[in-house]
């Protein structure tokens, strides 16, 4: 049987069974945190394994678990962030529609771009756009389209 003196001297053993908790741990939560602190445990067991002294196991466990952390999560965060829905839409600013139904001041109407009907309103509210008045697309806002009269105006 295996006591508590025989992993007191075996720190390569200990590290390694950090970086699994480490690793359960981030299994578990999945918040790209735990995961670089298994990192360190895994360079902290290499280093144990060639005979460093304890001070040196500890300082290159923080030091790879702190430089993984700062360096490699934000670029795993944009990777692996599935929680944002991309859409399309945006792709839409800029371009030229028509409107169908009558943009009212400090209200909605309708515009047609690209073959599909969008409710719209004015980027300046209190202007009224009448219907088949060419407009760009400023901006959208939820799911509205922000528009202005285009320069060269009526179709």
């Amino acid at each position: 049987m295996v006591g508590i003196e025989w992993f007191a001297g075996n720190w390569a053993v200990i590290w390694v069974l950090v970086a699994v908790v480490f690793g359960i741990i981030e299994a578990v939560t999945m918040g790209l945190t735990t995961i670089w602190f298994c990192g360190g445990a895994v360079v902290a067991a290499l280093v144990a394994m060639i005979g460093a002294p304890l001070g040196v196991q500890f300082a290159l466990f923080f030091i790879v678990s702190i430089v993984l952390l700062y360096f490699t999560r934000p670029l795993a965060q944009k990777k692996l962030n599935i929680a944002v829905e991309k859409t399309n839409s945006d792709a839409l600013i800029g371009h030229i529609g028509f409107v169908t139904v009558q943009i009212d001041a400090f209200s909605t109407g309708q515009v047609k771009i690209q073959g599909k009907e969008w409710t719209a309103v004015s980027l300046d509210r209190a202007l009224t756009i009448e219907e088949n008045t060419k407009v760009v697309v400023r901006s959208i806002e939820g799911v509205k389209l922000v528009v202005e009269p285009s320069a060269d105006g009526q179709q």
